[in-house]
């Protein structure tokens, strides 16, 4: 007899966003995009080349945006496209953390160590040098001037 391997099934992006719903995760279409939603925490799932899920943002659900986590050096904050900030607090932490980890698990994506270690942040802001984190698109993440 001879022994064949399986070939490994390549899963498209709505068999991936079916795993993350079966994961216990909240997960509705808009505008091209896939929100998955967990205890207040959400990330946004476009489709990459080959039909992976690419996590394009992750963070806290502020009205009907996501708050990404930012660092502006003595505080992290959850800081939204259109500019509201929310302090983090430990259990957002924590629940960032959580959701993370099982997102990634659910989309079959590899854990790296330093975001095992706890939550890693999108921009770092605490620079005082004016303009730096600003970046060349116009729509910025930085925190507003005062």
């Amino acid at each position: 007899m001879f022994f064949r391997r399986q070939q490994p099934k390549q899963l498209t992006f709505s068999d991936r966003v079916s795993q993350v719903r079966s994961a216990g995760f909240d997960v509705q279409n808009s505008a091209g995009k896939t929100r998955a939603t967990r205890k207040g925490v959400g990330a946004d799932l476009t489709e990459a080349p080959g039909g992976e899920a690419h996590i394009e943002t992750i963070g806290i659900v502020i009205g009907d945006e996501l708050g990404v986590l930012v660092d502006v050096g003595y505080q992290k904050m959850f800081q939204t496209p259109s500019g509201k900030l929310t302090p983090a607090r430990a259990e957002h932490l924590k629940e960032l953390h959580r959701f993370s980890e099982d997102l990634r698990e659910a989309l079959g994506h590899t854990s790296l160590y330093n975001e095992g270690l706890g939550s890693t942040n999108e921009l770092h802001l605490y620079d005082r040098v004016e303009d730096r984190d600003r970046g060349t698109d116009k729509k910025s993440w930085a925190l507003p001037r005062r």
